[in-house]
Formats: C-alpha cells, structure tokens, sequence
C-alpha cells in the first residue's frame, strides 16, 4: 500500500485529492497548520475524513516539516498549501510569500535530508505567466508575475526545479489554470457569484458586489485536476506541466450563465466597487494543455458552462445529502 501525505489537506484540492488517492488504495496522511483546531469541513463533505489520517505542520517551520516526513514516510509528497488568495496577497505580501516560497523550500530541504525516495508535487499557478499578450502559456513560457501569490508562485517552482536538478530528487510542478467547485472558499469571486446568486433564487435580497468582470481566466473543475497531479507522479521522470481546458472565457461570461441558471438577470443584482480591482491584474490568461494530452493522457472532460450548472446545483441543494458536493466529487474523478 502506497502512502501519500498532502500538506494542505483541508482545502478545496487537498480533499479532493484525498479522496482520488483514497480510491486509489493509497494510505493517505494530511496536514494542516493546526489539525486541532481545524475544522476538515471538505473531507466531512466528501464523507472521507474516518478514512485517513490528519496531523499538524507549520510549513515555515524546518524542525515541523522534518517531524512530519520522519514519522509519515510517504512514497508521495503533495504540497498544497499556503496563502491561496490572489486578491489577499497584495494585502498579506509577506504571509503569502513565506507560506508558500519558505514552505516549499522546507519540503524540499528536509526530504533531501532524509535521504529517501519521495516523489515531490508542488501546486504552481498560472498566475506565474502574467499577461501573455493573449497568447497561450505552455511549459516553455517564460514567467512575469503580477501579484505577491504570483511572485511567490514563482520562486517556488524554481525551487522545485534546482533541487531536481542539483539532487536528483524526484520534485515536479502542476501549472494549473483556475479550476473551480462547490468548496472553493465564498472569498473566490467564482463561489461568491454562485452563492449569492442561488441565495438571491431563494428569496435573498443581497446585491452582488465585483470588481473588474472582463477579465478572461481558463476555469476547469478541480476534481478532474488532482487526477493530472497524481499523472505527473506517476511518470518516470519528473517533470513540469500546463494544467488547463484551453478555453478562455469572461468572467462576464460566467456571472451570465450563474444567474442564468436560477432564472435570473444578473444586470438587476450586481454593483461594481472600484475597492474591488486589483492594483495589477492579468486581463487575459490562455492555456495551452497540449503536452498534458499527450504525455499525459490527460484532458479536461468539463468546461465553463458543466462547471457552472454543477457549483449551481450544489448550491442550491446546500444541507441536502443527496447533492452538493459529495456526489459530484464521486461523478468528476476518472
């Protein structure tokens, strides 16, 4: 039986990698920065959190980082944590920089230090390529960051890289796009348009607040990508790879087929705050997941309008057992 560990298990795709691998036979270990005083709310949404084991590790912290990998000894290292928010970052620079950059570095450091094989996934961003001119990013595009998350994005994946190269350690990066579910957390612009738009359906009387909605973003559904992480581990040799569908759309688009879905005009129910722009933004951001589909055999089964309908319909079936959630996790993993 394989062992996984995944540092930042109880966010969106810390859960839903859980439950991939769980499938999958793996003995699964996971981590947060306080697994006392963590809630685990996706892994209890998923009906998985019995199923595996959680512990605690401060990723800016060697000494945790090193207790966590002597006592787990995983054959497979995820590391999905760290300051996700984009928007956040240009308020909590250093936050994100250190729990992302210096929490790589230490995962690196200390499976060096022990000396044993663990295949190490770090989670990349597209956020890393900045604007592109419109034209899509692959594994070869070179990186020009515009927000601290971006930055720090940045410098850990050349982390990954030297590492790989200066130790031979098994050490590779997933540049996912932006892929959305029900437990995306309601401070994603994705969940909240979905959230108040369903509460609105239901008799809510909430405007809708957003920022900037021409900006265009490859948005996919995060239970189908963890599958192309466990890929990239799979392979012989580590490497890099462009997570995406390909398609770009607006954000307009996707507050459109949102409100859309509940039978309402989102024109009547959303305000724009200037407060809301970020200082610097990608306008447009385009994928291009070739390399995936080939070495990977990979490719995106749901677009912008599946994801859409399945965060809607779990949404609105909030507090029911037989929705959300749970069951679309089950239909989206391969």
């Amino acid at each position: 039986m394989k062992k996984a560990l995944i540092i930042g298990v109880s966010g969106q795709d810390g859960a839903y990698l859980a439950e991939f691998l769980l499938k999958k036979g793996y003995r699964v270990f996971g981590t947060s920065r306080d697994a006392q005083m963590t809630s685990f709310g996706n892994l209890k949404a998923l009906g998985i959190h019995q199923e595996m084991e959680v512990g605690s590790v401060a990723l800016n912290d060697f000494r945790s980082v090193l207790q966590v990998l002597n006592k787990v000894r995983p054959d497979e290292v995820y590391n999905l944590a760290g300051q996700s928010s984009v928007g956040l970052s240009f308020e909590q620079p250093v936050e994100t920089f250190e729990s992302i950059s210096l929490g790589t570095l230490n995962l690196l450091e200390a499976i060096r230090f022990i000396g044993e094989p663990m295949k190490f996934y770090n989670a990349s961003s597209s956020e890393c390529f900045g604007n592109t001119e419109g034209l899509p990013a692959n594994e070869k595009t070179p990186f020009s960051p515009r927000s601290p998350y971006a930055v720090a994005k940045a410098a850990a994946f050349w982390q990954v890289s030297n590492y790989r190269e200066a130790y031979g350690i098994f050490a590779c990066s997933g540049l996912l796009f932006n892929h959305e579910s029900p437990l995306r957390p309601e401070r994603f612009v994705t969940r909240k348009i979905i959230s108040t738009a369903c509460s609105i359906a239901k008799g809510g009387k909430e405007k809708l607040e957003l920022g900037n909605i021409a900006i265009q973003r490859d948005w996919g559904w995060a239970p189908e990508y963890v599958e192309a992480m466990w890929l990239m581990m799979q392979q012989k040799g580590p490497e890099d790879f462009v997570i995406a569908t390909g398609k770009t759309h607006k954000l307009e688009e996707f507050l459109e087929l949102a409100f859309s879905a509940v039978r309402l005009d989102w024109r009547e129910y959303v305000e724009f705050g200037q407060h809301l722009f970020r200082p610097t933004d990608i306008l447009i951001s385009r994928a291009n997941p070739a390399r995936a589909r080939r070495v990977l055999n990979w490719e995106a089964a749901y677009g912008l309008a599946d994801v859409v309908t399945m965060m809607v319909e779990a949404e609105m079936g909030r507090g029911d057992r037989s929705g959300g959630a749970l069951s679309y996790s089950r239909i989206a993993v391969r």
